[in-house]
């Protein structure tokens, strides 16, 4: 039997010539490349569940055509990464890819989606280049870019009359490209970042950069941490004595998901991201109860993240007929779609990034409870993005 190539089932379909009947019937195959074991295992499963429930509230089907999920456990390693994907992309051969939670696996599924259409949807990976200098029509993010959510706080803190700040992190990409955006978000309210402290990742020894911190002249403090990592560190930095004259504030996820494991420790802390506890909307309340129901855990932000990239693969395959193939079409279906998501209704950017509020987050209570807006409506600059 002949095989036609996605390029040349599409050429065939923009001339006007039926694809072969079996093709039209087939299941439509979405590899779900995601960290199934190993620390962030909890984080891939959410999403899975996440992204199964919007599947299911649509019959199965996405498009009209019905939807085999492939799971491919990427164990965080990027070592494998580009196995994984020929993997799903020759042995699987999916039409569509969902992943992943780690930065350094993403860009092997950017480069494959890049270079054979293959639409791709990122529900967690924030590392800027994939929708910046490497953006790609086929290139899609239902999370969030490592400069969005440390710019709403660094905006929340400015407007707060904080005049000048730190940050410390882990010396990576992660830490460098939050650091770029609470920079950004303090200068647009008039402030000053002062100093950046960082120390080589995952190492946990924070009291040699604590100790630096009362000289440095600063009113606040924001920290790019996560995991255990996030544990140690508000904990260390409570038990510095630190708290009370330089309030610690950061990126989302410095608490989210460890609030219990951190304990007294990180009550008060503030923190910034695009999903937070009490969003008070339909979408969430109906989110939250139903993915509760299918799982038993409560939604988080990575299952909130897995949801939307079934939502707007559904968009997209809904003007497509289902063709996945489609891919520019996809695109611009899916950037006309306002996702009615539990975060609240966000758009696409021409780099495919969210425009969506980064909620600012005070934590209480073993929740990080919403209490404003920390960035309305953020797009990321997307500096670098040229689409073909």
């Amino acid at each position: 039997m002949i095989q036609l190539s996605r390029r040349a089932l599409l050429g065939t379909a923009a001339a006007g010539l039926a694809c072969p009947a079996i093709a039209q019937g087939a299941a439509l195959k979405v590899g779900l490349m995601l960290p199934f074991s190993g620390t962030f295992a909890a984080l891939g499963e959410n999403i899975a569940a996440a992204f199964e429930l919007c599947l299911k509230e649509n019959g199965g089907k996405f498009g009209g055509r019905a939807v085999e999920l492939v799971r491919l456990d990427d164990e965080s390693d990027p070592a494998k990464a580009p196995a994984n994907v020929n993997r799903l992309l020759g042995r699987d051969n999916v039409d569509a890819l969902v992943g992943t939670v780690h930065s350094g696996v993403v860009m092997a599924l950017v480069q494959a989606a890049r270079e054979k259409e293959v639409p791709l949807f990122i529900p967690n990976a924030g590392n800027v280049a994939a929708t910046r200098d490497l953006c790609s029509p086929s290139v899609f993010r239902s999370s969030f870019s490592n400069w969005q959510p440390a710019y709403g706080m660094g905006k929340a803190l400015a407007a707060k009359g904080v005049k000048k700040a730190a940050w410390v992190s882990w010396e990576y990409a992660a830490g460098k490209e939050s650091a770029e955006g609470f920079r950004d978000g303090l200068k647009s309210g008039g402030a000053e970042l002062v100093q950046v402290l960082t120390l080589p990742f995952p190492e946990t020894n924070f009291q040699p950069i604590l100790a630096q911190i009362p000289g440095l002249g600063v009113e606040a403090v924001g920290a790019f941490f996560a995991g255990g990592g996030a544990i140690q560190f508000v904990k260390d930095y409570a038990a510095a004595g630190l708290r009370e004259k330089f309030p610690l504030c950061g990126s989302g996820f410095l608490t989210e998901g460890v609030l219990k494991p951190q304990g007294a420790a990180a009550e008060g802390i503030q923190t910034a991201l695009h999903y937070g506890d009490g969003i008070d909307n339909a979408a969430n309340q109906r989110f939250r109860a139903a993915f509760r129901a299918m799982t038993n855990r409560d939604a988080d932000v990575y299952a909130v993240q897995g949801y939307d990239a079934g939502q707007m693969l559904a968009a997209g395959l809904a003007a497509t007929k289902g063709d996945a193939s489609a891919v520019k079409a996809l695109g611009a279906a899916i950037r006309a779609t306002k996702i009615d998501s539990p975060r609240g209704a966000f758009t696409l950017s021409a780099s495919n990034n969210p425009i969506q509020n980064i909620w600012l987050r005070e934590a209480k209570d073993g929740q990080n409870r919403v209490i404003g807006v920390a960035a309305e409506a953020l797009a990321d600059p997307g500096t670098g993005c040229k689409m073909a």
